[in-house]
């Protein structure tokens, strides 16, 4: 894949145009969870290191199309950035007329998900988007799966347009996992729906040597497979493509698992067989035995792919299972790539961080990509390879 990069271009004097990912939980006017914003920040120093002149476009939230919902200003954001970068991030508001920006200031507007033609990518508000910059750059991957016009529509419009270093890190990780993975590659696919991440499963069972599956996902394929699963969440209507994946590549089933007969804080999880799960029961996590096989199939793995907890992980005594596989893929050799919110989740719970090579920021462009799908704002750069603004 070939795109232009900020890295190529001399943004001395010039004015950029950022479109980072700054949909971060709010709670009490406060900003609850800085890693997106955390994430943006090496990209904002950057330009701000380069003597660009900076404006930053995010959404927050999904308001309805052209309404101003005060509950979702980026206001918050404005002051947490402020706070990271130690400068003042003026939030821009109405932007009609453009934003006025000073040498090495940086600027945010406000929601962009406030204008009516964002998601449906809107040739005007693109181009009044492009007009603000010399050059765009493409840096929130969470966004990359859109083709809005904050995302595609002005990487088209404007005079030049590139992918930031967030954006470039989160394809070469990906691109290594999918592309030129050592081996072998182990993919953990967890989640509550075959049917949400089939198109991932398909996918990786033509390039990973074996899929572990984990909740919701792994009781339909231990339906698939003959076994009883009692109350346990699964889809009947995709034990025949669990069975066509099974057929395909090495799906490891578990042979304990631990269940109960409701999902409460307090009630105490109970160790049964795989074939032992009695007809009120909800599978609910793999059991002891099961865990230390997976751990250790980890444990030679060249690279894992990492989306997904095993099972109720914000219970504890239904987190085992999770907490044992994300313990062994940090300490792990392998090359690790973590994304979607309850995994970043779970990891963070876990204290393991420190040891996964890279977690993604992105949450659907993450399945996207896996899937194979191709992602427009990415696309939209791979057209503007020819940059005149490069050095």
């Amino acid at each position: 894949m070939a795109i232009p990069l900020l890295r190529d271009f001399d943004i001395r004097g010039k004015s950029v145009l950022v479109r980072e990912d700054l949909n971060v939980p709010l709670e009490d006017g406060r900003v609850a969870n800085s890693a997106r914003i955390d994430a943006a920040l090496p990209t904002i120093r950057h330009c701000m290191a380069a003597g660009a002149r900076v404006t930053l476009v995010s959404h927050l939230g999904r308001p309805r199309p052209g309404e101003r919902n005060p509950a979702l200003s980026l206001k918050p954001v404005a002051k947490a950035l402020g706070d990271a970068l130690g400068c003042t991030v003026r939030l821009v508001d109405d932007w009609r007329n453009g934003a006025a920006v000073g040498s090495a200031d940086v600027v945010l507007l406000e929601n962009i998900r406030f204008e009516a033609g964002e998601t449906t990518n809107d040739p005007a508000l693109a181009r009044r988007l492009a007009a603000l910059c010399d050059v765009f750059v493409m840096d929130a991957f969470g966004t990359a799966h859109r083709a809005h016009a904050s995302t595609v529509g002005v990487a088209e419009a404007a005079g030049a347009a590139c992918a930031g270093p967030l954006l470039a890190a989160e394809l070469h990780a990906l691109g290594r996992v999918l592309d030129d993975p050592a081996r072998p590659l182990v993919a953990v696919v967890g989640g509550a729906k075959v049917s949400t991440k089939l198109a991932v499963l398909e996918s990786l069972a033509h390039v990973a040597d074996s899929i572990i599956v984990g909740g919701g996902i792994a009781n339909t394929f231990l339906l698939a497979s003959g076994s009883q699963i009692g109350a346990s969440l699964a889809e009947a209507d995709q034990v025949d493509v669990a069975r066509r994946i099974m057929t395909r590549i090495e799906v490891p089933m578990p042979v304990d698992v631990m269940t109960a007969t409701a999902i409460d804080a307090v009630l105490p999880g109970r160790l049964r067989l795989r074939d032992e799960v009695g007809s009120d029961e909800m599978v609910l996590d793999i059991g002891p035995e099961t865990a230390r096989r997976l751990a250790d199939q980890v444990a030679k793995a060249g690279t894992v792919l990492f989306n997904g907890p095993l099972g109720v992980f914000e219970l504890d005594q239904f987190g085992e299972g999770t907490r044992v596989l994300a313990e062994a893929i940090a300490s792990a050799d392998a090359y690790s790539v973590a994304g979607g919110g309850d995994t970043l989740a779970a990891i963070e719970k876990y204290g393991v961080g420190e040891g996964i090579s890279y977690q993604s920021t992105g949450g659907g462009a993450f399945l996207e990509y896996l899937a194979g799908e191709t992602l427009p704002a990415v696309a939209a750069l791979e057209r503007r390879i020819v940059a005149p603004h490069r050095k």
